[in-house]
């Protein structure tokens, strides 16, 4: 899984189909999302997973329009298709990113 910054967030979004998690180390929700993300990583490998830390990127996380977190962006080819915010259960989380890329 790739962590974005600002230098690499355009480029790595631009194409394909991208997956965005924007959170923060002290953020609870976000530690509790992180094992369901990762797991999903390895089993969506058709979708590229990212994070981007809002604490170091805040810029980004402005420019994006993120005001909570968690929030996951799902971008194809450079153009956001969806986002949700908040802890997911997994399941629900696999049916919000595929029916976000349908």
């Amino acid at each position: 899984m790739k962590s974005l910054d600002a230098d690499s967030f355009d480029d790595v979004t631009s194409s394909g189909k991208v997956i965005v998690d924007f959170w923060a180390e002290w953020c609870g929700p976000c530690k509790q999302l992180a094992p369901i993300y990762k797991e999903l990583s390895e089993e969506l490998d058709e979708y590229e997973f990212t994070k981007l830390d809002v604490e170091a990127h805040q810029d980004v996380a402005q420019r994006v329009g993120v005001r909570g977190i968690p929030t996951l962006v799902f971008y194809e080819d450079g153009e956001e298709v969806s986002r949700v915010q908040g802890f997911m259960q997994k399941e629900a989380l696999k049916k919000q990113i595929t029916s976000a890329f349908s």
